[in-house]
């Protein structure tokens, strides 16, 4: 038997699970399963990573980045982000950390606006602010960077180069892409949104919220309302869901 699996903490529902539950049963992948591991505690994952048949992980909050000690290498894109929600369990016994979640919400992100608007890069000349400073955030900063879109970070207690809520008014007409890596509006307070002016959105603004249950957030449903364009975390989820399927089956 392969196995697979999710590290995380709280581990209350999982996208990823149903997800390769689902691709075993229609592709025909026999002998594989994909389990949740909640670990709260992150020492606990030496004695997991000894689990026969074991082939690689998925990494969720609170682990992405104190997982790095259990490593010994970390890809390209893992290293850019300076975070890891994949782990490959090598023949040698080695592991190797990777991140997908850049992967995942650049080509998001490229294929909705090409969608959109045509062919062409994303957004030339746009600027972005993104909402959230956790894990998440360091795929999507790592991508716009290398996207060349200028993006600032906002969060309720910024550092000394991030924005404030507050600050946000001043900016929301020249920040057209509105980046949300907090979990707020996730199921089940959906009727929560990030402190933004709403009225303030016009059709020239993209909305792109990381959340994906419930599929159009009170964030996206404000944005909407004043025609703003919108996209949820489920494309984002599939594409690192199958990077990580790639990731693991390289050899």
């Amino acid at each position: 038997m392969t196995r697979y699996g999710l590290i995380g903490h709280p581990l209350t529902h999982s996208f990823s699970q149903n997800y390769f539950t689902q691709k075993f049963a229609r592709e025909g992948i026999a002998d594989a399963r994909y389990d949740l591991f909640d670990l709260p505690d992150i020492a606990a994952l030496s004695d997991l990573l000894q689990t026969p048949g074991l082939r690689g992980l998925n990494v969720t909050i609170p682990h992405k980045t104190n997982v790095l000690p259990y490593l010994d290498r970390l890809d390209a894109s893992a290293q850019k982000v300076g975070a890891v929600n994949v782990i490959r369990l090598e023949t040698d016994g080695s592991r190797t950390g990777f991140n997908s979640d850049y992967y995942g919400f650049r080509l998001a992100l490229e294929e909705a606006w090409r969608e959109g608007h045509g062919a062409g890069g994303v957004g030339q000349g746009m600027k972005a602010l993104i909402l959230g400073t956790g894990g998440a955030s360091k795929a999507v900063v790592a991508a716009l960077t290398d996207m060349g879109i200028a993006h600032k970070m906002v969060s309720r207690t910024p550092d000394a180069n991030g924005l404030r809520y507050a600050d946000v008014p001043d900016l929301i007409a020249e920040y057209h892409l509105i980046v949300n890596c907090s979990p707020v509006g996730t199921y089940p307070n959906v009727s929560a949104a990030p402190d933004l002016p709403y009225d303030r959105l016009t059709p020239q603004h993209f909305l792109y919220d990381l959340v994906y249950n419930p599929a159009e957030t009170e964030f996206l449903r404000r944005g909407r309302a004043q025609g703003a364009a919108g996209l949820n975390g489920y494309r984002m989820l599939v594409l690192q869901a199958e990077k990580s399927w790639e990731i693991w089956n390289e050899h």
